[in-house]
């Protein structure tokens, strides 16, 4: 069966229940905060990641760690945060939400880490929230998501909607797209950004000629691309994940669907899912992301050069992996303006923190907790990588209950 919102409803609910009763933050009568377990006394500090090393989301977040782990050998290799060294305990979500708040619990309560860098999915961010909200403790989640969220306790260094979603709806408008398909996988993710990808629709003028999801992991896309390829759109916008990419793009290939006649514009199809998939399946699509490998910016030569050498000459840097790779470069800035470890300190400071990462310049809104993002459109190549056709004439202030837009007034997530 598909799995449907009350059933994530239900794993959050679980969740919840995993660890402990405590209220969520902004309750009446919020319960108080667990005490934090968190020893900075000696020369070294834990610190904490999660990320689906088996399952089928693996293929796009084992390549995540690999990208936090950097980031935390070249905060040591720098003198570490405050003059103490980072130790990193890796868990895995095995692409499971409940996994991730299970993982999410030993990484807070018994390993008693500064900070948690992790998450992937919208429904393992869920399913962790609250372990971060009850234990006053911090998860820096580096993944792009559909908005309508906050909290006190999660820095999102991701884009939100309006730093990737509607970018991404402007430049196919601009290209003179009037239909559209939607597909994706079934979870919050997906389905969240199709809403607002139905009001935006609505409100420019385009039609939405249909709208399909296929369960987490799924390789049966023949019955999906067959209405695709009926339904005759300008267009496919897809918020399919993990390895059901490999099975979609398959499909849509074997069945004479092509980038010229019916592009997709992809919100989960990075340097790495190019690579997994093979560039000649992907030549001429689109993604919508804030970073590519070949971006040319002054810290991301950088970058690639000293991940290459760290992971593989063969290996390829990607959108997720240097969101995840800022996030801990974000912490590390906010934990020295604070001048202190301690979560309530780190709160208090986060406003106006900026760093220089591979994508550029990143600030973060001490209210909502999300940074500023340059939005660009890439296009495949056939040489496997990604190179921008578009991007934001300055980097977008982070919009995530989209209150400047009044057209997606009413929709939740």
């Amino acid at each position: 069966m598909k799995r449907t919102r009350p059933t994530l409803a239900l794993l959050a609910a679980v969740a919840v229940l995993t660890v402990g009763c405590g209220s969520r933050a902004g309750d009446e009568a919020a319960a108080p905060a667990a005490e934090s377990c968190v020893d900075t006394t000696g020369d070294t500090v834990k610190v904490g990641a999660i990320n689906s090393l088996s399952g089928g989301l693996a293929v796009s977040e084992t390549v995540i760690r690999d990208a936090i782990t950097l980031a935390v050998e070249q905060v040591n290799a720098g003198g570490g945060v405050l003059g103490k060294q980072l130790t990193l305990i890796g868990e895995d979500g095995a692409s499971e939400p409940t996994i991730f708040a299970e993982k999410a619990q030993n990484l807070v309560q018994s390993d008693c880490v500064a900070a948690v860098f992790g998450g992937y999915t919208s429904a393992s961010r869920k399913a962790m929230l609250p372990v971060f909200e009850d234990n006053n403790a911090l998860l820096y989640y580096g993944q792009q998501y559909e908005g309508l969220e906050s909290s006190p306790n999660i820095f999102y260094t991701g884009a939100t909607t309006n730093q990737q979603i509607i970018p991404a709806l402007d430049y196919l408008k601009e290209q003179g797209v009037k239909s559209l398909y939607l597909v994706g996988s079934d979870y919050v993710f997906p389905r969240t950004s199709n809403a607002i990808v139905k009001a935006y629709a609505q409100a420019n003028g385009i039609e939405i000629k249909g709208e399909d999801y296929t369960p987490l992991g799924s390789t049966d896309f023949s019955t999906i691309v067959n209405k695709i390829r009926t339904a005759d759109a300008d267009a496919i916008f897809n918020v399919v994940v993990g390895d059901s990419l490999n099975a979609f793009f398959r499909e849509y290939r074997s069945a004479g669907l092509t980038a010229e006649e019916m592009p997709v514009m992809s919100m989960c199809v990075g340097e790495e899912e190019v690579r997994s998939i093979g560039a000649p399946t992907l030549v001429g699509q689109l993604s919508s992301w804030n970073y590519y490998q070949t971006l040319d910016s002054p810290a991301n030569t950088p970058f690639v050069e000293d991940f290459k050498a760290r992971f593989g000459t063969d290996r390829v840097t990607s959108d997720p992996m240097e969101s995840a790779y800022a996030a801990v470069l974000l912490w590390k800035a906010t934990v020295e303006k604070a001048n202190s470890f301690v979560v309530p300190d780190i709160q208090e400071a986060a406003g106006g923190v900026t760093v220089d990462v591979p994508e550029g310049t990143m600030t973060l809104d001490g209210e909502n907790h999300h940074v500023t993002k340059t939005a660009r459109i890439g296009r495949v190549a056939d040489d496997g990588l990604i190179y921008q056709v578009w991007q934001s004439p300055a980097p977008i202030e982070p919009d995530p209950y989209l209150k400047d837009y009044p057209w997606a007034a009413g929709i939740t997530g």
